[in-house]
């Protein structure tokens, strides 16, 4: 009888000290954009020679919802080669931003680079291919490399 009750406390005990692990490791779903503390601001990577990956997004957005923890792994994967930034469309201080880019929809991502005044659209079809995404992101840096700057 103790035994039985010995091992069901720890059958108890391990089902409990795994789900508290699996819950305080699991990633974290459905937060919104903001919510991750991606990046640096629009203004900060203007000012800056390094290219940046940007993305327009909204936090009402489902597709951005979606998109922002793939974008949060572009950020660790390129941290040493681009900048990233997130640029809310609905924040009223981006307008002009927005009215230069005219993102056709969100989420939109760009490679932009300041120091040579360009910046390239990402096909969204892209977006939910992180392998396709990178090869884009690797290709710019390849022709960047060809650049006197």
């Amino acid at each position: 009888m103790k035994k039985k009750f010995l091992t069901t406390l720890l059958i108890i005990a391990a089902i409990f000290i795994t789900t508290a692990f699996v819950w305080a490791v699991s990633p974290r779903k459905n937060l919104k954009p903001s919510e991750y503390g991606i990046g640096i601001t629009y203004e900060q990577a203007m000012k800056e020679k390094k290219p940046f990956i940007m993305m327009f997004y909204s936090d009402m957005c489902s597709s951005c919802i979606k998109f922002a923890g793939k974008y949060k792994l572009i950020e660790e994967i390129y941290k040493d080669k681009y900048n990233v930034v997130m640029l809310n469309v609905d924040d009223a201080k981006y307008n002009d931003v927005l009215n230069d880019f005219w993102p056709a929809g969100i989420p939109n991502v760009f490679i932009v680079d300041p120091s040579i005044d360009n910046r390239i659209h990402i096909n969204g079809a892209y977006y939910g291919d992180l392998r396709k995404l990178r090869v884009e992101f690797d290709r710019y840096l390849r022709i960047r490399a060809m650049i006197k700057l």
